[in-house]
């Protein structure tokens, strides 16, 4: 913003009005000092025909450049993903907008479809079910940080087919199994509800999941045995080393009865 220094009932001729590569024009004056701005300035103020301007006049075009500067970047900021109101507040107030301003900024946007609460709630949902292992809650939580009406999030997530809830829970699990190398049966459950339930999802529908799934253990738990029985026979052995082994493989949430099996098998006990 270019502030000149003029008396009162001086005028200031603009000379020139040039477009710019990015679409914004420069007002020359007659003092080769010059302005940019935009084509709905220029209009507002009728330029085209008025080109001598007051101190008045040209300080109203100085902070109409300067709204249009800020509702511009705000329409890019949208242009990269649709954006909250309360986003967009947040942004005008980081960049120091007064209040009056503010109001209009976001009124102006409202009013052109820019910021749309509901429609910003349904793509943010779309989102995170297709980009994120967020769960129903989680998402909700989010949405709430962003100011979005209660009834609006809940209305939006039960438009939610249930199906794609469950097969994001049903993706997850079958993850962490082909991971697993450490967790028993027992553990393995315990620490993919707890997982779960962290991400979001709600409990019925994790468990739903788990009842269908059929663990396996028996390679697991020779692994365990494996490892444990390297270790352990370099210090004990016979009997004390069968309770030794016995004890880890239950602390690490194996079943008795998957565990005297495994031991009956590799000790022949």
């Amino acid at each position: 913003m270019i502030i000149f220094i003029m008396e009162d009932g001086d005028f200031l001729k603009i000379s020139k009005i040039r477009k710019t590569s990015s679409g914004k024009y420069n007002l020359v004056f007659e003092n080769n000092e010059k302005i940019t701005t935009y084509d709905d300035v220029i209009l507002k103020n009728n330029l085209l025909y008025n080109k001598e301007l007051t101190s008045e006049q040209l300080n109203k075009l100085n902070i109409d450049t300067k709204y249009y500067d800020i509702y511009n970047k705000c329409i890019k900021l949208i242009g990269v993903r649709l954006r909250s109101e309360k986003e967009i507040s947040d942004y005008l107030d980081k960049n120091n907008v007064d209040f009056e301003q503010k109001d209009t900024i976001i009124s102006e946007l409202r009013k052109n479809n820019l910021i749309n609460d509901k429609r910003f709630t349904k793509a943010f949902i779309t989102d995170k079910l297709n980009f994120s292992t967020n769960g129903p809650i989680k998402i909700k939580n989010m949405l709430i940080e962003n100011n979005i009406d209660i009834d609006t999030i809940n209305e939006e997530l039960e438009n939610v087919d249930r199906l794609i809830y469950l097969d994001k829970i049903k993706k997850i699990i079958d993850k962490k199994i082909k991971s697993n190398k450490k967790y028993s049966n027992f553990m393995l459950k315990q620490k993919l509800m707890n997982d779960l339930l962290l991400l979001g999802f709600y409990r019925d529908d994790i468990n739903s999941c788990l009842n269908n799934i059929d663990f396996e253990d028996n390679s697991l738990i020779e692994r365990n045995f494996d490892i444990l029985y390297k270790k352990l026979c370099l210090k004990y052995s016979g009997n004390n080393l069968y309770k030794k082994i016995r004890e880890k493989l239950y602390q690490k949430g194996f079943s008795l009865s998957d565990i005297d099996d495994i031991l009956s098998k590799k000790l022949d006990c």
